[in-house]
């Protein structure tokens, strides 16, 4: 591999706090919520939940894109997030836990309280989310340029951007014009639905890098059959991904599709991220020169490692085992 090769990878998305607990299914009865999926909450909410467990909860740095990049800042790659925090204790834990994971933090600072999302998970290791949007909704699309993606080898671009239009406009123009691949993970298939009437265009003009869960390509392509969702995805960009959870994943590059196993083991403990990390060893292996082969194998040992914790934040013995494979 060349000395001189750019291998950073850039994330912009939300800036938010996982907040995570152990509960019965009971708790969520009494909260009168159904199992798995996120609830759009307010701040409060989230303190009087928090009020009814006995649990002590775990607090870390979350975010779809922020868990990605901060998978790639542990692996030992050149990473950079862009966001926007609250000026208070949740965001000055989020930031010094970005920078802790050897990733440099590009963001701004709010009046708004930082974001925040709480997770219930049950012991069948489902988890359902309060989530309070906070701070991370008010990223300035002025303050997107070029500049901040400069000498990055790919922009990792967060899919609930498309709730943001301006925002999204933004950071897929500035990431081009800086010269970056650029990845979009589609985030859920809400937002698939939602954005339906930009989201082919989007794909076709600007992403290199296309990645989806069953759910989310269905959404996207009409296809239930994997064979056919793959091949749709893969039309209009470099990368196309399909991933599968424990089945695996399919990867299409340059006309051919490969299969990804999954890594095989114990069962999952809380699935929280598992997507997130997948795309951090995915993407970390491309930028670097791996092959597909080896790339997927680094994103399925990211995803399986993460699935026997709590959280997206894998601990240091997790990490040197992911490294074995690099």
């Amino acid at each position: 591999m060349p000395q001189n090769r750019v291998t950073r990878i850039t994330g912009i998305g939300s800036a938010l706090v996982d907040i995570l607990i152990n509960e019965s299914d009971q708790f969520l009865t009494n909260l009168e919520k159904e199992k798995g999926g996120m609830t759009l909450v307010e701040d409060k909410d989230i303190e009087q939940i928090l009020a009814q467990t006995n649990q002590t909860p775990v607090v870390i740095p979350g975010g779809a894109a922020c868990n990605t990049i901060l998978g790639v800042g542990s692996l030992g790659g050149d990473a950079r997030f862009i966001g926007r925090r609250g000026n208070d204790a949740y965001g000055e834990t989020f930031e010094k836990q970005v920078v802790k994971c050897n990733v440099e933090p590009v963001v701004s600072i709010s009046s708004s309280p930082t974001g925040k999302v709480l997770s219930v998970i049950t012991p069948d290791a489902q988890r359902s989310m309060f989530t309070f949007l906070g701070a991370s909704t008010e990223l300035d699309p002025e303050l997107i340029t070029s500049d901040i993606f400069k000498g990055t080898a790919i922009s990792m671009i967060e899919g609930y951007l498309l709730f943001n239009r301006d925002l999204m406009t933004a950071a897929l123009k500035a990431a081009r014009a800086a010269g970056s691949l650029i990845a979009l993970d589609l985030a859920s298939f809400e937002v698939v639905n939602a954005s339906r009437d930009i989201l082919e265009d989007i794909i076709k003009n600007f992403v290199d890098i296309l990645i989806a869960n069953e759910d989310e390509a269905k959404a996207y392509t009409g296809y239930d059959n994997e064979q056919k969702a793959i091949e749709k995805m893969s039309q209009h960009v470099t990368y196309a991904v399909l991933k599968l959870g424990k089945r695996g994943s399919y990867v299409s590059y340059n006309g051919t599709i490969t299969r990804i196993q999954a890594q095989s083991g114990n069962d999952p403990i809380d699935t929280t991220g598992a997507g997130d990390l997948w795309a951090a060893g995915f993407l970390f292996g491309i930028a670097h020169g791996f092959s597909i082969e080896k790339s997927g194998r680094i994103a399925s040992a990211c995803g399986y490692e993460v699935c026997q914790v709590m959280g997206a934040q894998l601990p240091y013995d997790a990490w040197s085992r992911i490294k074995k494979l690099v």
